[in-house]
């Protein structure tokens, strides 16, 4: 420690031309005696710009003098003096005149008592030796090629220095006249400055080293009830690159920094479906965007590609006020994956700092994770995410092309192989292949994901789907979607998979506390929407259903869960009318490639008599063309056509079709005294009383 003090001294003068006043505090357990040779009125330790904790875990004492009169003592007064505890930089970023250095790894409950004093994320500098059994503070021998992580003891010394120096430049240009900071910086007593021996030029800086310091152990302090929710919505970045292909990459961006926020228990972030709806709106207020988000903060971007640079403009803006708490241009060129991935976590981790959220060492681990080194790779994983959410078979097949070229450049890419996972069941589900084909290339990919990355949230909730909807396994699927929840507390698709199991099994209680716990999440997204309209008549709640099930089409017009239900819930509250509209409408949508006879049938037969014969047209196309046969099933009961209904499903055991999980939906319910009916439940382990 010696060593450090003498260097910090050195390093300090080395990067200021003017001359500073440094102290170091070299007993702090009674703190400045009277007998010591500096300005009396640093008794109190406080008579500083900039304090410089050395954080260590070889000793905790809440009631130390170091705790009780330096520490908590500066951070209050921080906050009171001319300055601010927390100083704007000129490039946009906000640092605390409270500057830790770590020279151990600390429990997470010391971890935790510090920031709740601090109020915010530990943003320390590390002085820390790492090596198999080993933990101890950086030494200026120690070979960097040794250290686990990579530390090179000079750089961080020149950290610290150049630290100290972007703040006090800050305050020296933003809040000061002339070229000098005040002298009496902070004003304790109001009597005047006695035996001032030490010329300050521009300020007076006191960089207290405590050598014994533990003193990080306080009562945790509680939040208040009245503090304001961290929720966030970041809204659709905007493409400026001359080359509007480049979509895919500030899009990729921008949900990377989405998913870097919803990784911080602190926050509830909207997904991306949920702020979707938003992009490019120009009519509403960020205010009005919030409200109908129901969020109190908004991150707004804006970004350029051309080559291998990014430009990117990042805001962090209130929503009641509109004002603008936080912003950052980052201009960047991009030669390796971590460049951007970077990029990316210090973003998020600004925006928590800004808010004050506390970010905890594993959540700050998953945030500044690389998931691949190739950045070829990486690049083709954003494209296929691009081309992934536009949500139809065309884009799905062309998605799949890019995940397979990214793992062809990184074999070993586990999120590129939960790309390719996901394409293959969303073309079992649009009809597109059969689930023959298709569920073992889904099943191979999502296993290969998780046996190179075991912590993936999605990864686990695929298998979760593969299990409930291709395998019927539904003890296996409920285990794996619980094993997705507790990776990502946050991830709503796990909750909802989870209630759909809950509600296959009849166990409608459990289910019900499930998608409560959605809701809260994110009712907003419209797929989450959707899936929750579609759970309703689950319940028999049709008119809510209906009603729920409308509001997503307003939000997204073309969401096929929405289109597909309306129809049904029309039909269960006995509104054939609407219900033949709707039908037609769904059909004609999804199926349009189909001969569809709805306006035929009706003329004939009426109601039933137009699902009869659209039912029949459907079927006799089965020779030639691929179609659910549950498709065609829910027809046919609908109709009251309980042989024809019982036909389709019984092909649709055979052809594994994923939707006949759904056996126990309400259409279905002409059926349930039908044998081959109950026998079907039998053999899919389904209640079916």
């Amino acid at each position: 420690m010696t060593e450090f003090v003498d260097n910090m001294k050195r390093e300090l003068e080395a990067t200021f031309k003017e001359e500073i006043s440094v102290y170091f505090d070299i007993n702090p357990h009674d703190g400045l005696l009277e007998t010591h040779d500096v300005n009396a009125s640093l008794k109190e330790k406080l008579k500083c710009l900039i304090f410089i904790p050395i954080i260590s875990q070889t000793y905790c004492d809440s009631k130390s003098f170091a705790w009780q009169h330096e520490l908590v003592a500066f951070n209050k007064l921080a906050k009171e003096d001319q300055f601010g505890r927390d100083i704007r930089l000129a490039g946009g970023n906000v640092a605390s005149r409270i500057l830790p250095v770590k020279i151990h790894d600390l429990d997470p409950e010391d971890s935790d008592l510090l920031e709740n004093e601090l109020g915010g994320v530990l943003r320390s500098i590390e002085f820390i030796y790492k090596s198999a059994g080993v933990n101890r503070p950086l030494t200026p021998s120690d070979n960097p090629d040794k250290n686990l992580n990579k530390t090179f003891y000079r750089d961080q010394i020149n950290k610290v220095a150049n630290s100290v120096k972007e703040i006090i430049t800050a305050i020296k240009k933003n809040n000061q006249k002339g070229g000098e900071v005040l002298k009496e910086v902070i004003s304790v007593k109001s009597a005047p400055s006695k035996n001032l021996k030490v010329k300050i030029i521009i300020g007076s800086l006191l960089v207290v080293v405590l050598l014994v310091l533990g003193y990080f152990l306080i009562p945790k302090l509680s939040k208040s009830s009245e503090s304001v929710e961290k929720s966030i919505a970041v809204l659709p970045f905007i493409n400026d690159s001359p080359d509007k292909e480049n979509a895919y990459f500030i899009n990729g961006v921008m949900d990377e920094i989405l998913n870097n926020l919803q990784k911080i228990k602190d926050f509830r972030v909207l997904s991306r479906p949920s702020v979707e709806q938003y992009r490019g709106e120009t009519k509403l207020t960020i205010t009005e965007i919030a409200k109908k988000l129901n969020v109190n903060y908004i991150v707004d971007g804006r970004g350029q590609k051309y080559g291998n640079k990014i430009v990117l403009r990042i805001q962090l803006i209130a929503a009641n006020n509109e004002k603008y708490l936080w912003g950052k241009s980052y201009e960047q060129e991009i030669h390796e994956t971590n460049d951007i991935i970077n990029m990316q976590s210090q973003i998020a981790q600004s925006i928590a700092a800004e808010l004050k959220a506390t970010i905890t060492p594993e959540e700050k681990q998953l945030i500044e994770k690389i998931p691949t080194t190739n950045l070829e790779a990486y690049d083709l994983y954003l494209k296929g995410l691009f081309y992934l959410r536009k949500n139809n078979v065309n884009d799905l097949k062309t998605a799949l092309r890019y995940f397979e070229l990214a793992i062809e450049k990184d074999p070993n890419f586990a999120l590129a192989y939960v790309g390719k996972s996901t394409t293959w069941s969303w073309r079992i589900q649009f009809g597109d292949v059969q689930s023959g084909e298709a569920a073992p290339k889904a099943m191979a990919a999502v296993m290969r994901a998780i046996e190179l990355d075991s912590t993936i949230a999605e990864a686990q909730c695929k298998l979760a789907d593969l299990k409930l909807y291709e395998m019927w396994d539904w003890k296996g699927a409920e285990s794996d979607y619980k094993k997705a929840i507790a990776l990502n507390p946050k991830y709503a698709d796990a909750y909802k998979g989870y209630a759909k199991v809950l509600i296959y099994m009849g166990r409608m209680k459990e289910a019900m506390e499930q998608l409560d716990l959605i809701l809260k999440l994110d009712s907003l997204d419209p797929n989450i929407k959707s899936s929750y309209g579609l759970d309703l008549i689950y319940f028999h709640k049709y008119d809510k259903a209906l009603s729920v099930l409308q509001d997503v089409l307003k939000m997204s017009p073309k969401n096929q869960i929405a289109i597909s239900n309306i129809p049904i819930a029309y039909h269960l509250l006995g509104k054939y009318k609407e219900g033949f509209e709707s039908w037609e409408l769904y059909y004609n949508t999804v199926y349009k490639d189909f001969v569809n006879v709805f306006d035929k049938g009706y003329a004939k037969g009426g109601y039933i008599g137009a699902l009869n014969l659209e039912a029949d047209t459907l079927a006799a196309q089965l020779k030639t063309a691929y179609i659910l046969p549950t498709e065609i099933a829910i027809l046919y009961a609908s109709a009251g056509n309980k042989k024809r209904a019982l036909d389709m499903l019984e092909r649709a055991y055979d052809v594994r079709d994923p939707n006949l999980v759904g056996l126990r939906y309400p259409i279905y319910d002409c059926l349930r005294d039908e044998p081959r009916y109950q026998d079907l439940c039998r053999k899919m382990n389904l209640p079916f009383e």
